[in-house]
């Protein structure tokens, strides 16, 4: 009986590898009792747009800059020129409030999608030349988390265009898996010159509201990597580089594990909104 998938689905036989069917069914049990809890029911536009802040926060905190919540919520003065760290913050805001924007251009072109979020991420960071495009020949890439030894430029461009590719083709994969390749594929190949890893986690997120698990785009995956610590998820992320089975089983289970805690963070938001806040 045909499934509609392609004769060969290379993100169902990642979903098949040990301990990755456990990892997403308990993730997507946690994602299930936060889209049930009837503060999400009931003020879901509220919930989301504090899972964006949230996720802005931990974002930037895993390339660098750990502001407390309360201290970005404060400031209003986020340019790069004249604070490094105020400027990972503001690229990591910039880029939250880019996806209900986003969704329907990923389903036709990733790529697009991709170069967006850079070039909001990394607006005044890098020139305009480096803006939204990948790096070329010679370039150095400001690199966190660190995969190990970088790919050329013609192997990023074309490691990129293939998985854009397989993007487009229907997969019976669970969202958790295809979202945790295409955030490891982007810090491996580390595409752009500066802020890959706010890219890879909101390219992240933009394949959970895309794929279904989280339409409403209330989990906090960015909050879930960083509660594992900045270096599990570079073991994690090197794991995947190796590009063995267990290697690539141990970061889905890893970023299994992110959306489990992210849902639990949201779920704890509910129960603050109902009590007032």
């Amino acid at each position: 009986m045909s499934t509609g998938t392609a004769p060969h689905d290379p993100f169902a036989a990642i979903a098949a590898l040990p301990g990755v069917p456990e990892a997403v069914e308990d993730a997507r049990k946690a994602v299930d009792g936060l889209l049930g809890h009837r503060t999400m029911r009931r003020r879901s536009p509220e919930i989301s747009a504090e899972s964006a802040l949230r996720g802005a926060r931990a974002s930037a905190a895993l390339e660098g800059a750990d502001w407390s919540l309360e201290e970005v919520r404060r400031r209003t003065d986020y340019s790069h020129t004249d604070d490094t760290e105020a400027g990972i913050v503001g690229g990591a805001l910039r880029v939250s409030a880019e996806y209900g924007t986003l969704v329907d251009v990923w389903r036709r072109s990733p790529i697009q999608v991709l170069a967006r979020l850079h070039m909001v991420a990394a607006a005044d960071a890098v020139p305009a030349d480096e803006l939204g495009r990948p790096r070329l020949a010679g370039e150095s890439v400001a690199v966190r988390p660190d995969p190990g030894p970088l790919p050329s430029a013609d192997e990023v461009a074309a490691r990129l265009d293939g998985l854009a590719r397989l993007l487009l083709v229907p997969s019976d994969a669970p969202a958790i898996v295809v979202a945790a390749i295409v955030h490891g594929e982007i810090l491996a190949l580390q595409p752009f010159v500066w802020g890959n890893g706010l890219v890879a986690r909101a390219a992240q997120r933009l394949v959970l509201i895309d794929r279904g698990l989280d339409p409403k785009s209330a989990v906090v995956p960015e909050v879930g990597h960083l509660d594992q610590g900045a270096d599990a998820y570079e073991k994690a992320l090197r794991a995947y580089v190796s590009g063995t089975g267990d290697g690539v089983a141990e970061w889905v289970r890893h970023c299994a594990e992110a959306v489990t805690l992210g849902a639990r963070e949201s779920v704890a938001v509910c129960e603050a909104v109902m009590r007032g806040m």
